[in-house]
């Protein structure tokens, strides 16, 4: 029997968390696009209220209780007296819901790419004064652009990563070039049980890039932009995969644990894992896949029926500083959005590095993921072609090819 490690959206690896991936169906009545702004941006703002209510995956969030030198939340609430909660949702799914009851007043969400676009497509987040977020002109400029739509912004980005194909120097000769290693059924033959994925409807991105460059008549250009007909060509690509994938790794630790077990010597990674190996002394190396590198960022949004804006936006503030940035990127084994977090005596120049930290040209290479939606391009493009498939999709096709 295959070993099935479960997938999600990035979560911190030191506290080992499980995010569960959403699941077929889910999504129903997510993608019905309306026109975005109908809640406004703040333009003024006054004293703190006294509270802050949040919603986070596993990790995105600490107070002390995991490690107690870890805690970015208490040093806040000292400074601006905002008394912070939150609720940690279980998978990306449940986050989407808890924004969208129209009961629950949560004020920001720390928010992955298959959540946000629904969440600017729905309204149910509000745009982001830029203006009002001391520190937001020290964020990365490509990622400052994902979450714009019509003009407005609609995230303050807080962490991001790439993915990469990392393999075992004893067991995989040379380096792969490309996503051919993964998907071409001969070459996935050779290692036949010792794949690793992530186990993530994002991931049909990945084989769509390996279509883009295999079967140039289906005419792929943007791999989270499918028509139904690419989309089930890449299914078709990840079910002849799927005899040969070992595992489906949900969190980092699954893919280190893989990996340093010998249960796996080649698979799709991120930056973490190779970093982690490494310093530990494990022959593997990690290389960016020819043909286009795609990759996730995590942002906090507010959210459209907040009743604490003014603590808020000192959140998204605090949040945004190289300081916290260092914590959280320690912390959850990902980038940090502010690259300020490696200057000084913060991160260390190796970690940067492996990171790929202010590497600009390396940034404005990368294929950054969005949630699918039926309006191609999720919104972030000025066409409207409403020929692509949605999210819903995606995770049904997903789970089809990989667990049926």
């Amino acid at each position: 029997m295959r070993l099935r490690l479960r997938a999600g959206a990035p979560a911190p690896v030191a506290a080992a968390a499980a995010l569960v991936m959403v699941l077929a169906g889910a999504c129903s009545g997510d993608e019905d696009v309306r026109p975005v702004g109908t809640v406004k941006a703040a333009s003024t703002l006054g004293p703190g209220e006294g509270a802050l209510a949040l919603v986070t995956l596993p990790g995105y969030l600490e107070n002390g209780g995991s490690d107690p030198r870890v805690d970015w939340v208490t040093p806040f609430q000292e400074r601006t007296g905002c008394k912070v909660s939150w609720k940690v949702a279980k998978d990306s799914q449940e986050m989407a819901d808890l924004l969208q009851n129209p009961s629950r007043r949560y004020d920001g969400v720390s928010a992955p790419p298959e959540v946000a676009g629904r969440l600017i497509a729905n309204d149910h987040v509000a745009p982001v004064n830029p203006d009002l977020v001391e520190g937001y002109k020290k964020l990365e400029p490509r990622l400052r652009n994902l979450l714009k739509r019509d003009g407005k912004v609609y995230g303050v980005p807080y962490v991001w990563g790439s993915n990469l194909i990392m393999y075992d120097t004893r067991a995989v000769p040379g380096a792969p070039s490309g996503r051919s290693a993964l998907f071409d059924p001969a070459q996935a033959k050779r290692y036949s049980g010792r794949l690793i994925m992530r186990d993530s409807p994002l991931s049909i991105a990945e084989a769509a890039l390996y279509l883009r460059g295999e079967d140039r008549k289906l005419k792929i250009s943007d791999p989270y932009a499918l028509t139904r007909k690419q989309l089930d060509a890449a299914a078709k690509v990840l079910a002849a995969q799927r005899p040969h994938v070992g595992a489906y790794w949900e969190t980092p630790a699954d893919a280190v644990s893989a990996f340093a077990g010998g249960d796996a010597v080649l698979g799709q990674v991120w930056p973490y894992q190779v970093d982690v190996l490494t310093r530990a002394g494990k022959p593997v190396q990690g290389v960016a896949p020819s043909g286009g590198v795609t990759g996730w960022m995590n942002a906090w949004m507010i959210g459209a029926r907040g009743e604490h804006p003014s603590c808020m936006y000192q959140w998204l503030q605090w949040t945004a500083s190289p300081d916290v940035q260092q914590q959280v990127a320690e912390w959850s084994g990902v980038a940090p959005a502010n690259p300020q977090a490696c200057t000084g005596d913060r991160l260390r120049a190796a970690f940067c590095s492996a990171y790929r930290v202010g590497d600009r040209d390396y940034l404005d290479k990368v294929i950054f993921a969005y949630a699918p939606s039926r309006i191609c391009g999720g919104g972030q493009r000025e066409d409207t072609e409403r020929d692509c498939t949605d999210y819903a999709e995606w995770t049904q096709a997903w789970i089809k090819a990989t667990k049926s």
